[in-house]
C-alpha cells in the first residue's frame, strides 16, 4: 500500500535528491580569496560574480544523485511486491553510501587540488539525510514483510 510510512521516507529521499541537484553543491576558497563553486555540471571559478568554464567535472556525483532518486521512485511504486521492494530499498541504501563516498572524494579533490578551504553549507548534510531516510524506508518494508509472514504462520 502506498500510504505506509516507508513511502513517506522514500518520497523524502526523492525530494532531498532534487534539492541537492539545485544550485551550488558546495563552495570553497583558496588562500588568495578566490572562490570556487561546485554545481552538478562541474567546479567553476567565480570571479566578480561571473562563473568561468568548468575546471573539473562532478559527473559521478550527479550520476549517483540521479540513481538514488530514480531508485527511490521505483522502490516507492513497487509496493505490490514487498520482497522486490525490500531489495530495491537495499540498493537505494548502497547508492546513498556511494553518493556520500563520491561527495567526500569531490570535496577532498577540490581542497587538495586548489589548496582551498571548504565553505560549509546546508547541502553537505543532504546526502547523509538521504541515507537515513533510505535506511528508515528499508526498515519499514522489512517490518511489513515480517508482519505479513507472522500472519501467514497463524493461518
Amino acid at each position: 500500500m502506498i500510504q505506509r510510512i516507508q513511502s513517506l521516507y522514500l518520497l523524502m529521499t526523492i525530494l532531498l535528491s532534487v534539492l541537492f541537484l539545485e544550485g551550488n553543491i558546495f563552495a570553497f576558497a583558496d588562500g588568495n580569496g578566490v572562490l570556487y563553486k561546485a554545481t552538478i555540471k562541474g567546479i567553476n571559478l567565480v570571479s566578480e560574480g561571473v562563473a568561468s568554464p568548468h575546471i573539473h567535472s562532478t559527473l559521478p556525483l550527479t550520476i549517483f544523485v540521479l540513481l538514488t532518486a530514480i531508485g527511490s521512485g521505483i522502490t516507492l511504486f513497487g509496493f505490490r511486491n514487498r520482497r522486490v521492494q525490500s531489495k530495491l530499498a537495499f540498493s537505494v541504501i548502497i547508492l546513498a553510501v556511494m553518493l556520500i563516498l563520491t561527495f567526500i572524494y569531490c570535496i577532498w579533490f577540490a581542497i587538495s587540488e586548489f589548496h582551498a578551504r571548504l565553505i560549509p553549507g546546508y547541502k553537505m548534510v543532504l546526502p547523509l539525510l538521504m541515507l537515513i531516510f533510505a535506511i528508515l524506508a528499508y526498515r519499514g518494508i522489512k517490518k511489513d514483510d515480517n508482519l505479513v509472514k507472522s500472519y501467514d504462520r497463524l493461518r
